[in-house]
């Protein structure tokens, strides 16, 4: 068995179960947090070296013989989004650490923080699609107790429309693989790669429609998005940067990882239509930042703007439009996560998420507003920030293929995004002259400054994505070439073995 690929899954399997255990003791429980967060990270580091250096790697648990037993793969897009995980992780994990309360951590904040890391993980490494379902499973279970306690009205009304559309998702991708299977007699992904040619070219176009919508939901596309802006805001803010960094990205890893294995018989068709998805999504979810004066609701709406790039970049299903898809993924994980963190800060500070409620933020508290403002800015793809570059290489992949007519809206919607962080600015930290509510809230602040170290930690990643946007790029590049060009994955799979 090799270890690299089961340690991002054991790792928060145990610290969540000791944590359940020692819930009665503070100092366990934020331990088994931060510890686990960053043993994960550690292990993610180490995996994408062994699979950068040797190639995809993959492992069958008990032994048996793919594709009748458990597959464990990582080539170099998992690898990549399983280090990802390790450090939003680690980073909200320290940020939990000043910002959650102990009543939450009695309930089982750390435990529950953990069994979502190993959903993540095993979604992003599973070989085997039915036991990606079961992986979707234990992240909605997870993610629905982590946003509903406390107990609190406005949590438990966000975390039942979460959960409803996301269990509507399941049921779809459920009946899904049950088709697939009962016509092509695999569930093993490499497998089904191999023989998906024997589906009925009339089954398999709606099937691959079955897994889009399934997908879709998980991932908050056009029109399949609602549930997000509804209930991204109810819950602690180190709870909504951790979902908005990992949750909707594992439904985009999914529909890449199937729309490039499995469903490539009727491109034209399929991909076309995640093009025209993508940009229909770019545009509703900017029109709702544009539209809304909450910070929170600003951000959440803002990822489905987001998530229509990297279905932009699956779209056009080619080397280029991968590796954009890829950095945008990346770039808006860390951005995307860190922009909540600023929030929690700054509701901190003026006691509200109402743009209105919250002004001279400047004066108050400058390291804050430029941490926002770099963040706000590579979001907005500014050079040279790493936002910059993810955009430049969708932008370019488009018009490589053809496709003006959505690259000339992903232009669109930049600058459009850009207004909306220029909104946030303008309202919330623009300076005013109040000085005694500057004395007042800087005291505040001081007894929260561990709150600035993943968010310095996370910028300096931002930054660092946008000096290093070549090597950056080059890696998207080579694992944009895997997922074109499967052969490796599947001989992986089924030959080598563990």
């Amino acid at each position: 068995m090799n270890w690299l690929l089961v340690l991002p899954i054991l790792i928060p399997l145990l610290c969540g179960s000791c944590a359940l255990v020692f819930r009665s003791s503070r100092l366990v429980q934020r331990s088994l947090g931060l510890g686990g967060a960053g043993a994960l990270l550690v292990s993610a580091l180490i995996l994408i070296v062994e699979v950068e250096s040797a190639g995809i790697i993959a492992t069958q648990l008990g032994n048996w013989p793919a594709p009748f037993g458990i597959t464990l793969v990582a080539d170099r897009f998992s690898a990549v989004m399983i280090l990802l995980t390790g450090i939003i992780a680690f980073s909200t994990a320290l940020y939990s650490l000043g910002s959650i309360e102990y009543r939450r951590e009695k309930e089982g904040y750390y435990a529950f923080f953990n069994f979502l890391l190993m959903g993540v993980c095993g979604a992003f490494l599973t070989g085997d699609i039915f036991n990606l379902y079961v992986w979707f499973e234990v992240m909605l279970m997870a993610s629905f107790i982590l946003m509903a306690l406390g107990s609190e009205r406005l949590q438990l009304e966000g975390a039942v429309k979460y959960v409803m559309l996301n269990v509507v998702g399941s049921m779809i991708f459920l009946a899904a693989i049950g088709v697939l299977y009962g016509s092509v007699g695999t569930l093993n992904m490499a497998d089904l790669a191999v023989h998906i040619g024997e589906l009925d070219p009339r089954l398999a176009t709606p099937l691959a429609m079955l897994f889009l919508v399934a997908f879709g939901i998980k991932s908050a596309i056009f029109p399949l998005f609602f549930w997000l802006p509804a209930s991204y805001h109810t819950p602690p803010v180190a709870v909504t940067a951790l979902f908005a960094g990992l949750l909707t990205k594992v439904g985009v890893y999914s529909m890449v990882r199937v729309f490039t294995l499995l469903f490539t018989h009727d491109v034209a068709f399929t991909h076309s239509l995640l093009v025209v998805l993508g940009g229909l999504t770019m545009v509703t979810g900017v029109l709702g930042a544009v539209a809304h004066e909450e910070f929170r609701r600003i951000l959440s709406v803002h990822i489905v703007s987001q998530i229509g790039y990297m279905i932009m970049g699956l779209g056009l299903f080619t080397v280029a439009g991968l590796a954009g898809a890829i950095i945008y993924i990346a770039h808006n994980i860390i951005v995307k996560t860190n922009l909540f963190l600023v929030s929690g800060v700054a509701y901190r500070l003026g006691g509200t998420y109402e743009l209105a409620g919250l002004k001279n933020l400047y004066r108050i508290a400058p390291g804050l507003s430029v941490l926002f403002v770099i963040s706000a800015f590579s979001l907005a793809g500014m050079p040279p920030l790493s936002g910059f570059w993810a955009k430049l290489f969708i932008v370019h992949a488009g018009f490589e293929a053809g496709a003006f007519l959505v690259t000339a809206t992903a232009l669109g919607v930049g600058l459009l995004t850009l207004f909306s962080m220029t909104k946030i600015w303008g309202k919330a930290f623009w300076p005013e002259n109040d000085r005694g509510a500057e004395r007042r809230r800087e005291r505040r602040l001081r007894s929260r400054a561990l709150l600035y170290a993943p968010m310095i930690f996370l910028t300096a990643l931002t930054i660092a994505m946008g000096v290093l946007a070549g090597p950056v790029y080059t890696f998207s590049l080579a694992a944009a070439q895997q997922l074109m060009d499967p052969s490796q994955y599947i001989e992986t799979v089924l030959r080598r073995g563990p």
